[in-house]
């Protein structure tokens, strides 16, 4: 098993990117075809991220400062439903929000697919969060 962790900074106060991860209209902005999301520990953790439906359970949440989730694929034999755990902490800066991003719990065959992942959409985050609409996501995983 192994850990990703990495940052980015964006442009809003941090009580404005905590709900891009946790309402089904500010995730699927940024991340994700679709959503359902109960954001309380125990609550339901469902995105649809390409094709891929990543199933898990809020662990944390602690408005506006942390979300931890867990993490996994639905029919996955190395990676199932909550699996893995992803850590979001936000820090206000003096621009607006840190987001530290760590992945923790992945099968070393998954890291690769997840850095390119996190590097896909993180971005995207950064853009929805600083209020700039996003269009369709057409990224697929590669092989």
């Amino acid at each position: 098993m192994t850990d990703f962790h990495t940052s980015i900074d964006i442009a809003a106060a941090p009580e404005a990117v905590f709900e891009y991860l946790v309402t089904n209209d500010g995730m699927t902005a940024w991340m994700g075809q679709h959503a359902s999301l109960d954001p309380q520990p125990g609550g339901r953790f469902e995105v649809d991220v390409a094709g891929y439906p990543v199933r898990g359970r809020y662990l944390e949440v602690d408005p506006p400062k942390r979300v931890v989730v867990s993490w996994g694929f639905a029919g996955s034999d190395d990676l199932p439903p909550g699996a893995s755990q992803v850590t979001f902490e936000l820090t206000p800066t003096g621009e607006g929000t840190r987001v530290e991003l760590t992945h923790s719990g992945l099968p070393d065959a998954r890291l690769p697919g997840h850095r390119t992942g996190w590097a896909h959409f993180l971005p995207r985050l950064r853009e929805a969060g600083s209020g700039h609409p996003l269009g369709a996501d057409d990224w697929r995983p590669t092989a």
